[in-house]
């Protein structure tokens, strides 16, 4: 803890890399932890309901698993969020790149996040491409339908779906240019995601995360730990 406070009191370009563990604490599952999404029964597997095959040819399932596991309506900003919004607000933060859809990020005040898998707070009508927010969406029985009778679908990314490249080509930006980069909450097992941390090629990458990642041998300092725990003990 004494090496990350250091790392962040003398940096002014941070940027964070967030995944679900990131929001763990804010009640929201993760997908591949013991209690997460994947070990989870359903008729389908949760990978396939979250294909882009499966929106189009089963909408009605679709959102029945959509509004019931992916919309969390109660869900607040945790420590870690707030911390992040407070060392952007410092001017320490740069960015944040994050994996997760649910908008806290944004929620606890943070502006400058780059999320590469979309967000359930913008949706589009796939026939005329009106705007919808995900109060809409959240309210709609099972199908939200546009009024010109096209069906909504949520701004994120399905399997079988590829990353928006203006994100992608911020966050690897954002990457490339950093002082410190800091990963956490996050298996670091999902492609294309997974790989951006390869565009780091400064000396002080932490992983921050409660199981080991593939890239834990290539930290300068690694702390198995909850994300909100950790970056809560950091002082500004």
């Amino acid at each position: 803890m004494n090496t990350l406070q250091d790392l962040i009191t003398n940096s002014d370009n941070i940027v964070f890399f967030g995944g679900a563990g990131t929001s763990t604490e804010s009640g929201i599952p993760d997908f591949r932890s013991v209690d997460g999404l994947y070990n989870m029964h359903y008729d389908y597997p949760p990978e396939t309901i979250l294909s882009h095959d499966f929106f189009m040819e089963k909408p009605k399932e679709f959102f029945q698993f959509y509004h019931e596991k992916i919309m969390d309506k109660k869900a607040q900003p945790n420590a870690a969020h707030i911390k992040l919004a407070q060392l952007e607000k410092a001017g320490k933060l740069k960015a944040i790149i994050t994996q997760n859809i649910d908008g806290l990020h944004q929620a606890a005040g943070s502006q400058n996040v780059w999320e590469l898998h979309g967000s359930v707070h913008r949706n589009h009508c796939r026939k005329c491409g009106k705007f919808y927010d995900g109060s809409f969406v959240q309210h709609a029985d099972t199908i939200p339908f546009c009024s010109c009778g096209g069906i909504i679908k949520p701004d994120v990314v399905l399997y079988g779906e590829g990353l928006d490249e203006e994100v992608l080509s911020r966050s690897i930006d954002a990457i490339k240019n950093c002082d410190v980069l800091i990963v956490g909450g996050t298996s670091l097992s999902v492609y294309p995601a997974a790989g951006l941390i390869r565009y780091y090629h400064g000396d002080k990458l932490v992983l921050i995360n409660k199981s080991v990642t593939p890239y834990d041998k290539y930290a300068n300092l690694c702390i198995n730990d909850a994300i909100g725990k950790v970056l809560s003990a950091i002082t500004i």
